[in-house]
C-alpha cells in the first residue's frame, strides 16, 4: 500500500511541477497577445531619413532628400563588408578593439538612418521565463549583421521590458530604464515616474532594464565604488551608448581570463565617455556578455570557468 500511495504522490508532485514549467513559460506570452500595447510606427517616418555614405555621415541636401531614392555616389545598393565593417547606405558599422585597464574592449561604432533598425529579438522567438539561447543563435535567426546580449528579462520578474514597440512587462523596479526613442535618442529614465504605455505613447522603441545608469548628458552616473549588486570589481561588461541621434556604441569586454581581468562600472564609463557617448547604460555583464558580427563571435565570453557563451534571454541588434 505503501508502495502506490508513494507513487501517486510522486505522479502528482511531476504533474503539478510539469504544469507550473508550462505556466512560468507560456501564460505571460499569452498575456501580452491579449493585452499588447505598441508604439505607433509612424513615428518613425515623422523626421526625414536620409541616405548615409560609406564613412556613417547624412547626405543632407536642400531637396532633403529620403534614403530610399538612390543618388550616385552616397546610397551603396549592394553592402560593402569586411572584417571590422559593414555599411550599406542604410547603415555603418565600424568594429574597434581597444586594450584598456589590462582589458580587451570590442566597439561597435553603429550609424543608422533610421531607429527602425535598432532591433531587439527574444530567445527561440518568445517571450517568456525559462526561454534562452546562445546570443550568436538568436542572432544568426534574426539575420544580425551585429549583436550584443541584452539584460536577461527573464531573470528578473519586474522591470519594463519594451521591445520593437510592443511592451512585453510593465511592472517597475524603481531602477534606472534605458530608452530608445523612435527619433533615434535615448535617454534614461526611473520606472518609477512613467508608465511603460506612457512612454510607448511617447515613441519609446526599445526599453531595458538592468543598469546602472553610466553616462547622462555627457556626465558620468557613477562612482568608482559602485557595483551591480554582489559582483567582482571586474567583469565582462556589455554596454550601450549614444553620441548622437542614431549614432550609437555598441561595447562589450572580455573579463575574468589571464589576458583580461574585466571592467569596473566606473572604467567602462570613464572608456564610453573618453568615445564621446553622451548617454550610456549598463546591460547584463559577466558570462553574459558577448558581442557578434557578421556571423561569427568577436570576443572571448567566459561561462562556467571556459571561453563559451553563455544562454541568455535576448539580444540587441542591427539589422537590414
Amino acid at each position: 500500500m505503501k508502495k502506490h500511495i508513494w507513487s501517486i504522490c510522486f505522479s502528482a508532485v511531476l504533474i503539478a511541477f510539469t504544469v507550473y514549467i508550462a505556466l512560468d513559460t507560456f501564460v505571460i506570452r499569452r498575456v501580452y497577445d491579449d493585452n499588447a500595447v505598441e508604439m505607433n510606427t509612424s513615428l518613425f517616418t515623422e523626421a526625414p531619413k536620409t541616405a548615409l555614405t560609406a564613412d556613417g555621415t547624412g547626405n543632407v541636401n536642400a531637396t532633403d532628400q529620403p534614403y530610399e531614392t538612390e543618388t550616385p555616389g552616397t546610397v551603396i545598393s549592394e553592402p560593402e563588408i569586411d572584417e571590422n565593417s559593414y555599411h550599406d547606405g542604410k547603415i555603418s558599422i565600424e568594429i574597434t578593439e581597444y586594450e584598456k585597464y589590462g582589458t580587451a574592449i570590442y566597439v561597435a561604432d553603429v550609424t543608422v538612418s533610421s531607429a527602425e533598425y535598432f532591433r531587439t529579438a527574444f530567445a527561440n522567438d518568445k517571450y517568456g521565463r525559462n526561454i534562452t539561447a546562445v546570443t550568436s543563435e538568436i542572432a544568426r535567426s534574426n539575420d544580425a549583421i551585429i549583436a550584443v546580449n541584452g539584460d536577461f528579462y527573464g531573470s528578473q520578474q519586474k522591470g519594463f521590458v519594451i521591445r520593437n514597440g510592443v511592451v512585453y512587462r510593465s511592472s517597475a523596479r524603481g531602477d534606472d530604464v534605458l530608452c530608445v526613442y523612435a527619433d533615434g535618442t535615448m535617454k534614461i529614465v526611473n520606472d518609477r515616474d512613467k508608465t511603460a504605455e506612457e512612454l510607448v505613447d511617447e515613441g519609446v522603441w526599445q526599453a531595458f532594464t538592468f543598469g546602472p545608469s553610466l553616462i547622462e548628458d555627457g556626465n558620468i552616473t557613477v562612482g568608482e565604488k559602485d557595483e551591480v549588486d554582489i559582483a567582482m570589481a571586474s567583469n565582462p561588461r556589455t554596454a550601450l551608448g549614444m553620441i548622437d541621434a542614431n549614432h550609437f556604441l555598441f561595447v562589450v569586454s572580455d573579463g575574468r581570463t589571464s589576458e583580461s581581468e574585466g571592467l569596473s562600472l566606473y572604467e567602462l564609463a570613464t572608456f564610453m565617455k573618453d568615445l564621446g557617448a553622451s548617454v550610456a547604460y549598463n546591460l547584463d555583464g559577466g558570462g553574459s556578455s558577448t558581442m557578434y558580427f557578421n556571423g561569427s563571435v568577436i570576443n572571448n565570453p567566459t561561462s562556467g570557468g571556459k571561453i563559451k557563451e553563455r544562454k541568455v534571454s535576448d539580444i540587441v541588434y542591427i539589422g537590414a
